[in-house]
């Protein structure tokens, strides 16, 4: 279960959140410069609300009334971004196992699931930007996070790498049970993976919707106009 709850300032600009969601993925959806970023930094810990309350599970990250607020580094993160930020002198197997414990359990599974096997030994320069964004979700995903938050990790990837890596995706989706936090503002990501929709605009949190009404909503608006002689 995710609570996030806040309301700040960023300069002038200002953010309102109120998100109440389960397991799986919870999408967050708006245009560039919306606010959906600042909402994952809240969660991370990178920005700091005046008031809020945020609850992963059983664990209060936040909580301004009572003067809890948790580092970064205590909040059991696996973030990735735009850009993957690998290591750029670790191999992908030694990016993996960053941030890990002693005890590699589930580093087979993880790198099975993401289909890195062939690339264990390449070093980053050597990737694709899709094969270097799934090194990034793996180790994410092996630091043992509490929950995941993905922002924008598509946007950097031309259509063709885009294809290839929503696959990898949905089978974080279907086979982990981290809940996941998913920014984007692309319709079509957001339908093939998310369970549950917020839409945010101009900082504020608008909506709350299901796939379908997500779909519905985001329809093309069809204009017609009936030219008189």
């Amino acid at each position: 279960m995710l609570t996030v709850r806040c309301k700040g300032t960023i300069g002038t600009f200002s953010i309102s959140a109120d998100i109440e969601a389960g397991v799986g993925v919870t999408a967050i959806h708006g245009p560039s410069g919306a606010g959906k970023s600042t909402i994952l930094r809240a969660i991370a810990g990178l920005w700091h609300p005046l008031e809020g309350y945020i609850r992963v599970g059983d664990n209060v990250l936040l909580d301004t009334q009572n003067g809890i607020n948790l580092a970064t580094k205590n909040r059991r993160l696996g973030v990735v971004f735009q850009r993957p930020l690998l290591f750029p002198h670790l191999s992908v197997a030694d990016n993996l196992r960053f941030g890990m414990s002693r005890r590699e359990t589930g580093f087979d599974g993880v790198v099975g699931m993401l289909d890195l096997g062939g690339i264990l030994d390449r070093m980053p320069k050597n990737l694709s930007g899709g094969e270097a964004q799934r090194v990034a979700l793996g180790r994410a995903i092996l630091a043992d996070p509490q929950i995941l938050l993905l922002d924008e990790p598509l946007t950097g990837l031309d259509d063709e790498r885009r294809s290839q890596v929503l696959p990898y995706l949905e089978r974080l989706r279907d086979e982990t049970t981290i809940p996941i936090v998913y920014v984007s503002h692309h319709r079509d990501e957001i339908m093939q993976l998310a369970d549950l929709i917020f839409t945010i605009e101009g900082g504020t949190v608008k909506q709350e919707l299901t796939p379908r009404e997500f779909e519905l909503s985001t329809l093309p608006k069809i204009v017609t106009r009936l030219d008189s002689a």
